[in-house]
């Protein structure tokens, strides 16, 4: 879970900038679909390639930590009794 809560831990250093709601343990279906909903912004072409900025490599490093990201997410609804989120970017 590591992975999970790294990407916790990140949006919720943004949230606090920008006034957003801290996401907490345990998860509640919200939070679930919201991290859902971050993920496949995360994982779209424009984002995950940063509109070419980055090397292929980096890319790929970056949606590796992304997709672990969501298969901690989804091992973790299984384990609560949560919907897990539809990525549609996921791969």
């Amino acid at each position: 879970m590591k992975n999970l809560k790294k990407y916790i831990d990140n949006t919720n250093g943004w949230n606090a900038i920008f006034g957003g709601p801290a996401v907490t343990f345990p998860l509640s279906q919200k939070d679930v679909d919201s991290i859902g909903q971050s993920l496949d912004s995360e994982l779209s072409p424009e984002n995950l390639h940063c509109d070419g900025e980055i090397s292929y490599k980096e890319a790929i490093k970056k949606g590796n930590y992304f997709m672990n990201v969501l298969d901690e997410l989804n091992r973790y609804c299984k384990s609560n009794g949560l919907v897990e989120p539809t990525v549609y970017e996921a791969w």
